[in-house]
């Protein structure tokens, strides 16, 4: 991608923006000199680029990092940060139309400022990129260097025109917005998550193709912000990737904030109507029209591989999953590794995060750690949230795994019911004979936050018998992670049990008459 088309991404050009370019573009970087060898050459700088090269330098490696476009990645730049900034925006508007119900009188007409909003999110996207600056990783130790990195060889990369030689390197340059080929879209013009957030102006009418998390978050934020959305979902139902009942309670949610949800359908073509957008939706044997101002695309990722010259460094790959990696994230050339979007089917920062980690180990120190033996959480931000961890119900049968479902809903725990937040539930399959967790769902406000009590027990081999000894506070909605631990607990107090413990507390009322 050119610098032009790189910079456009990242408008308009206010003192906040101009913050951020300095940081991880900044205008008067001079790479330096390759050193003779390095340790490790890092190929990108997103999320899995930065923390493998912070780590590796840390533990005394020589480290150079190469970045084309923007440090920080995605993540940073237009991902997870200005996305969550946009989505409590969001969430505070809807808390102020809510006000009533906590009897809380707000003037009328209390709206969001678009332009404040997106404001906002510019100075806090700047603030953080200070992090994942160019200047802060050359102070840790790491020769940055700004360019398209090109294999040359099997121990070699290109980055304009000088040559770094390493004895291993990490292949971290992440994914990028996938398109579907829908006819008259690229002539008519859209959006997906690298251009939207440069927006200064609230579109009227938006229309969101692919209910996935990002096409759900996105959706659920410009309703509140005033527009009028209709998204668009090829599957039968919305997030067809989650558990059906935690979608179907944001499927309700998103219905009530006044989205317009059409699944199972196909998008036919799309055109100009005026100076507005008219995309012709087919759903089965109904056609329906959707004008709108605006259209954004999410629907799904593809790995970034272009210009890398792969096929110098001997690494294969495939254009659809991206660079083929082992289980010890190592490509088929064992100098070179790969971390993140680039090979990860499950595209999300803090997973970048553990597999630069586990790469940091096994590239520098021999290491054998095996990225099948992380569980990973996930979370989409809707209101309420949904987070997930571990099998679901369908994939432990297919493993042949014995399980016990346990299901509270928020309705029956004080807090949720208290905060007015009474939509979700805590949902845990676990091991029929050992209580042992092997997959969790959580549908709250707080569901993010939730899950890493599931995750923590999951690495530490802690079975509900153990949450259910632990003290939660209360009042809080985490209290429903006790509950069904506690209803794992009566599930063994089957009618023998029952018997054999009344029979011992009949013997004792026996044996004290006797005293």
């Amino acid at each position: 991608m050119a610098i032009g088309a790189t910079l456009s991404r990242i408008r308009p050009n206010d003192i906040y923006n101009r913050e951020l370019l300095s940081n991880v573009r900044p205008s008067d970087w001079t790479n330096p000199e390759p050193a003779s060898r390095y340790d490790l050459v890092v190929i990108g700088g997103g999320s899995a680029g930065l923390v493998t090269a912070a780590g590796a330098a840390g533990l005394g490696a020589k480290v150079a990092l190469v970045e084309r476009e923007l440090l920080g990645g995605d993540c940073l730049n237009v991902g997870c940060v200005p996305s969550k900034a946009l989505i409590r925006s969001a969430r505070a508007v809807a808390g102020i139309r809510r006000a009533a119900d906590y009897g809380v009188v707000v003037p009328e007409g209390a709206n969001a400022d678009f332009a404040a909003v997106m404001e906002r999110m510019r100075k806090l996207r700047a603030q953080l990129s200070a992090r994942d600056s160019a200047a802060r990783y050359r102070s840790l130790g790491v020769d940055v260097f700004i360019g398209q990195a090109r294999f040359s060889g099997p121990s070699s990369v290109e980055v304009k025109g000088k040559t770094l030689r390493f004895l291993r390197a990490v292949i971290a340059t992440g994914s990028r917005a996938a398109v579907a080929p829908i006819p008259g879209l690229a002539e008519i013009g859209y959006l997906t998550n690298e251009t939207i957030f440069a927006l200064t102006a609230l579109p009227r009418r938006w229309a969101v193709i692919g209910a996935g998390p990002v096409g759900c978050e996105l959706a659920q934020a410009f309703q509140r912000f005033g527009s009028n959305v209709t998204l668009l979902e090829a599957a039968t139902h919305i997030l067809p990737n989650e558990d059906g009942e935690a979608a179907q309670i944001v499927r309700t949610a998103l219905q009530r904030d006044g989205i317009q949800i059409v699944e199972g359908c196909d998008i036919r073509m799309v055109e100009h109507s005026g100076d507005r957008k008219l995309l012709r939706v087919g759903c089965g044997t109904e056609n329906r029209d959707v004008l709108v101002d605006e259209i954004v695309v999410c629907a799904g990722r593809f790995p970034v591989l272009d210009g890398l010259g792969l096929e110098a460094a001997g690494v294969d790959y495939d254009a659809r999953i991206g660079v083929k990696v082992d289980d010890r994230l190592r490509t088929n050339n064992r100098r070179i590794f790969a971390a993140g979007d680039v090979c990860s089917p499950h595209k999300f920062t803090h997973v970048s995060d553990a597999m630069a980690r586990i790469v940091v180990r096994n590239a520098l120190f021999a290491g054998r750690q095996r990225f099948s033996s992380l569980a990973i959480p996930r979370c989409t931000y809707t209101d309420p949230e949904i987070a997930q961890v571990g099998l679901n119900e369908a994939e432990a049968r297919q493993r042949g795994i014995a399980i016990r479902t346990f299901l509270q809903p928020l309705i029956k725990v004080d807090r949720a019911v208290l905060d007015g937040q009474c939509e979700g539930f805590v949902k845990v399959h676990a091991h029929r004979r050992t209580g042992q967790i092997v997959g969790a769902t959580v549908v709250a406000s707080g569901a993010g936050e939730m899950i890493s009590e599931f995750t923590l027990a999951m690495v530490g081999k802690l079975g509900l018998a153990t949450i259910a000894r632990t003290v939660h506070p209360y009042p809080t909605q985490a209290e429903a992670i006790r509950k069904v631990a506690d209803a794992w607990y009566r599930s063994r107090l089957t009618p023998s049990v029952k018997r054999m413990l009344s029979g011992i507390l009949q013997m004792r009322r026996v044996a004290s008459a006797y005293r």
